[in-house]
């Protein structure tokens, strides 16, 4: 291939465009491409860094190299260490920022002890100053919060999990799935606290000290972990004067408002959404690479097509498993809380803890979620996936994978 291919940024979603192609892939992280969704399992003590490595991806041209610049008529990248990469197509992969709360204390660089938890670099830094007895308060309840809160709990640390909203995982789970799977992380000694809101750190020569509360309950702690969302990473791109909405604004073929540019990933905003999740990351960078791969058998032309790849889309499944003496697997899609009109079927088993529930709109599957018992999952997430048509049998069938017998 001929067509210089340069992606910044070394995520999944960059990694993955690299497997696929050779391209030159600049990485601010130091690390080779990794699977951010092990960091958690890195973090319990299960698995070991380089079990996190992506396989198969070139050799990046560098890694521990910032890119600050993008010269749109030049066609060039310049680095923080002053070199310029010139290239013929140029992918965003930038990802996204950890979301600092405006909490009071929480201004200008991070107290000791306070941690956000999104790279590798962050994982094992908790790593090592995490021990049992430790006293960490993690702040956020979604996936992220949960995920840390188990990890941390796997450590011997005595966890409290905050939460603003009224319960954990509210953006995926509905009321049942949040009761039970707050069940299971209290089961592993985390203290839970939800419709909890933090509004400021305490410090002591430099390091925190506890977290205070809008009630004004204070909660000592000598670890903080922030996990309250994140944010697509846009600055290189709105300096480069590309169109910036909440993330860096794509059409069907990942291209930017610069026909030679385009952006996958967190990053990337499509048809007004940012997914900030693996799935759509991995599948925005197949579609562009299939659509590369088009251009350089058409010369390189970056003209849109009337056809050829397209990306229309990510109809993304959420899964997460819960570590601890009874393992928790969980996934959810969709719209899990039914509007008016829908219809629903659930599946209890409080003996084995597990939870399924399906909605369903029209002749369409909308929604749902599993929690202890996966053995559905496959099926649901092609109908969900597919968005076709239900074939008309009792609903039943969608919750057992033997068909309801």
């Amino acid at each position: 291939m001929s067509t210089r291919i340069v992606v910044v940024g070394g995520g999944t979603a960059g990694a993955r465009l690299a497997q696929r192609l050779p391209v030159t892939l600049l990485g601010e992280e130091s690390h080779a491409p990794y699977n951010r969704v092990l960091l958690a399992d890195v973090l319990a003590g299960r698995y070991a860094p380089e079990v996190t490595a992506v396989p198969g991806t070139r050799e990046p041209a560098r890694l521990g190299v910032r890119a600050v610049r993008i010269d749109r008529a030049a066609r060039t990248v310049e680095c923080a260490d002053g070199s310029l990469v010139g290239y013929d197509r140029l992918v965003l992969a930038t990802g996204s920022n950890p979301v600092l709360p405006p909490l009071r204390g929480l201004r200008g660089a991070l107290p000791a002890g306070v941690h956000p938890f999104r790279t590798l670099d962050d994982c094992l830094e908790l790593r090592s100053v995490v021990r049992p007895g430790v006293r960490a308060v993690v702040i956020g309840g979604g996936l992220l919060g949960v995920s840390a809160a188990r990890a941390l709990a796997a450590l011997g640390a005595e966890v409290v999990l905050t939460q603003q909203g009224e319960r954990l995982m509210e953006r995926q789970l509905d009321v049942q799935a949040s009761a039970l799977l707050r069940e299971h992380v209290e089961s592993l000694g985390v203290e839970v606290h939800t419709e909890c809101r933090v509004s400021g750190l305490r410090q002591r020569d430099g390091a925190v000290t506890a977290v205070e509360l809008a009630d004004g309950f204070v909660l000592n702690a000598q670890v903080v972990v922030l996990a309250c969302g994140v944010r697509p990473r846009v600055a290189l791109a709105r300096e480069a004067g590309l169109d910036i909405a909440t993330g860096i604004v794509v059409d069907d073929e990942l291209r930017t408002s610069d026909p030679y540019i385009h952006a996958i990933g967190d990053c990337a905003e499509h048809g007004g959404r940012v997914y900030g999740l693996a799935g759509p990351a991995l599948e925005q960078a197949d579609v562009l690479a299939d659509l590369l791969l088009s251009e350089t058998a058409t010369a390189g032309a970056p003209a849109p097509t009337d056809s050829g790849p397209r990306y229309t889309g990510t109809r993304a499944l959420t899964r997460l498993t819960l570590g601890g003496a009874q393992p928790l697997d969980l996934a959810a899609f969709g719209e899990a809380t039914a509007r008016p009109g829908d219809d629903v079927v659930q599946l209890t088993d409080a003996t084995r803890g597990a939870y399924r529930k399906v909605v369903v709109r029209g002749d369409r599957l909308v929604g749902g979620v599993l929690l202890g018992d996966l053995a559905a999952v496959g099926a649901l997430a092609r109908a969900w996936e597919g968005d076709e048509a239900l074939p008309e049998a009792p609903l039943l069938h969608l919750l057992t994978h033997d068909g309801g017998s």
